[in-house]
């Protein structure tokens, strides 16, 4: 499929946002190729989203099962099988795994070939030696886990997203280094799957990039599972006699023993393999590609997309910017990338989710916040979850313009709030629309009545109502 013609767009990737960006110029009448070098579907696929989602819901289970049976949390044994539960992400994987295959991307009209892709000029690339030339490319190869590299790392078979699911054995004592997302959702879910879980976070907090209130609250629930949680603490050294079991010492001199050590550092962008140079395609200090806000690169015939840019690394915020890339490419248009609103989900047991402005960072002059403890959520009472909260920040007009949720599917609920913000609407949109009782999306209705009420309370709607008032007593006389 891949001939030395002219191709009108070639992407490089296949992704989340390699996919979306060639169904998209395909769906325009575009020629297009797509260049994976491994598997078709990404990170998101193979090992993100998928497998750790199923395996949270593996974990979920059976920490429902074990206090059935009075096993108390914490207490490292499961009542799961982790042969069965890995089994059972890899047939989640399978299951999804034909929507991004060759087939059903050549269905669509997109040619599909697999190899390393590496670029000659401006306006051509070598596919494992053979020349290919193109009207206009798109970047997107993601990025890499992050691993550490203090004394002994180097010889340690590090798990880390990638390989954590090519575990076979669960391992008894599980070390995770960092406390953000990752790092939180996995060692939940091997706790409750029976491992003893220890979260060294380097931070004085785990999931730093979320609220206080949301990640005091994650703690807790971490250590009710029996995970360990160190923060403010380092790695600085490794022993292992095979490569996987041995002993980390951290910066404070505690020495921890694992089975297996975990590393969910972040990750990295890498496109040496790719000569950038040879296209007149720069990077950042950090090693991502540089793009405007159109997400074209210094050589207009090529754009980037996805975790490789260095915008907001999430799988959905890459499939809509690699329909913003295929877009430009293909009809010429100047839209800008999506950074805005962009919702987020740690999928913890309570789950976190945020979008838009935080109460950390509103500002008293144009903002107010609203804050509904699960604690006041019938939903929440009957299922005995009531630790969360639903917080909303509002414009003086009543402008939605962002929030928190911490609870049961906040992930869900953080749907309607991104559709807030991004569409502008006010609190009075929320509370006039009517909500099914009872569920989780309580909060935020009860959060935007008290924005409403507040307004009804205060400044010219306030005196209206009191005019209309006196008028209405007048007439009824």
């Amino acid at each position: 499929m891949a001939d030395s013609s002219m191709w009108d767009l070639i992407v490089i990737g296949g992704g989340s946002a390699g996919l979306v960006a060639s169904k998209a110029a395909a769906n325009f009448g575009a020629r297009v190729l797509l260049i994976e070098k491994d598997r078709l579907g990404g990170d998101c696929l193979w090992t993100g989203c998928v497998p750790s989602k199923t395996l949270i819901a593996a974990a979920h289970s059976a920490a429902a099962a074990a206090r059935v049976q009075g096993v108390d949390p914490g207490a490292h044994r499961s009542v799961a099988s982790f042969a069965d539960t890995m089994h059972a992400v890899h047939d989640a994987i399978q299951t999804i795994a034909p929507v991004d295959s060759s087939e059903a991307l050549e269905a669509e009209g997109v040619a599909v070939a697999h190899g390393h892709a590496r670029f000659l000029s401006r306006r051509s690339l070598s596919l494992d030696g053979q020349e290919i030339r193109f009207a206009q490319a798109i970047i997107a190869t993601g990025t890499t886990p992050s691993v550490p590299e203090f004394p002994g790392a180097a010889g340690l078979n590090i798990v880390t997203s990638e390989t954590f699911w090519e575990l076979r054995e669960l391992p008894e004592e599980l070390v995770i280094l960092g406390g953000g997302a990752i790092g939180c959702e996995l060692g939940q879910a091997m706790a409750r799957l029976g491992s003893r879980v220890t979260i060294v976070q380097r931070g004085g907090r785990i999931l730093p990039k979320e609220e206080d209130a949301a990640a005091r609250i994650v703690h807790e629930a971490l250590i009710a599972d029996g995970v360990t949680i160190l923060t403010g603490r380092s790695a600085v050294a490794a022993s292992s006699t095979d490569d996987l079991a041995g002993t980390i010492t951290l910066d404070d001199g505690q020495v921890l023993r694992f089975d297996r050590l975990v590393a969910a550092l972040g990750r990295r962008p890498e496109t040496s393999s790719l000569d950038l140079a040879a296209a007149g395609v720069t990077t950042d200090e950090a090693g991502y590609v540089r793009v405007d806000a159109a997400l074209r690169t210094e050589n207009r015939r090529i754009l980037a997309s996805g975790d490789i840019t260095g915008l907001a690394q999430f799988t959905h915020v890459a499939g809509v910017n690699g329909s913003v890339a295929a877009t430009n490419a293909i009809l010429g248009l100047r839209r800008k990338a999506e950074t805005r609103v962009i919702p987020r989900v740690t999928f913890t047991s309570p789950e976190v989710a945020a979008v838009g402005i935080e109460a950390s960072a509103a500002d008293p002059r144009r903002h107010r916040v609203f804050t509904q403890q699960h604690s006041h959520s019938d939903r929440a009472i009957t299922e005995k979850a009531t630790s969360g909260f639903t917080q909303i920040v509002v414009e003086k007009s009543g402008r939605i313009v962002g929030g928190t949720i911490v609870g049961p599917r906040a992930g869900e609920t953080v749907g309607e709030l991104a559709l807030a913000v991004q569409s502008k609407l006010s609190t009075s949109s929320i509370a006039s629309t009517i909500h099914p009782y009872p569920t989780y999306n309580d909060p935020l209705w009860n959060a935007a009545v008290s924005d409403v009420k507040h307004r009804l309370g205060a400044g010219a709607i306030a005196i209206a109502i009191r005019v209309l008032r006196k008028v209405r007593n007048a007439r009824m006389a």
